[in-house]
């Protein structure tokens, strides 16, 4: 009888990721990483935080951007499954550097005026 490694799904690892490395130059997630991160101007965005003394640091805009035109890209609209995909996708851990924005979060930045002012100025 053949013998075989043995193998068991039920099991966890601790994988080394560097996040950078999975935006490879030449596809979409790169190229919409580094227009948010070197060509737009997001401080439309900034009149709407109030935090600068006191509460919880807010999410960069930059990132909420980031995710949620890469998700649209890939068809998923709907905020909860960006924020599963903020959890579970590589590309998604990258883009938002590992952050995971509540589905609300993502709701409120998407049905935001800002966001639709500055999205109206490009399509």
């Amino acid at each position: 009888m053949p013998r075989f490694i043995p193998y068991d799904h039920n099991q966890s690892t601790m994988l080394v990721i560097n996040f950078k490395d999975q935006l490879q130059a030449g596809t979409f997630e790169f190229a919409l990483n580094h227009l948010i991160e070197t060509q737009l101007d997001l401080s439309i965005f900034h009149p709407r935080f109030h935090n600068d003394d006191t509460g919880r640091p807010a999410y960069n805009p930059a990132v909420l951007l980031k995710i949620i035109l890469f998700a649209y890209s890939k068809g998923i609209t709907s905020s909860r499954e960006i924020q599963w995909c903020c959890e579970t996708n590589v590309i998604f851990k990258a883009l938002s550097c590992d952050s995971v924005p509540h589905f609300t979060t993502i709701a409120s930045f998407v049905s935001s005026r800002p966001l639709r002012s500055y999205l109206n100025r490009f399509f």
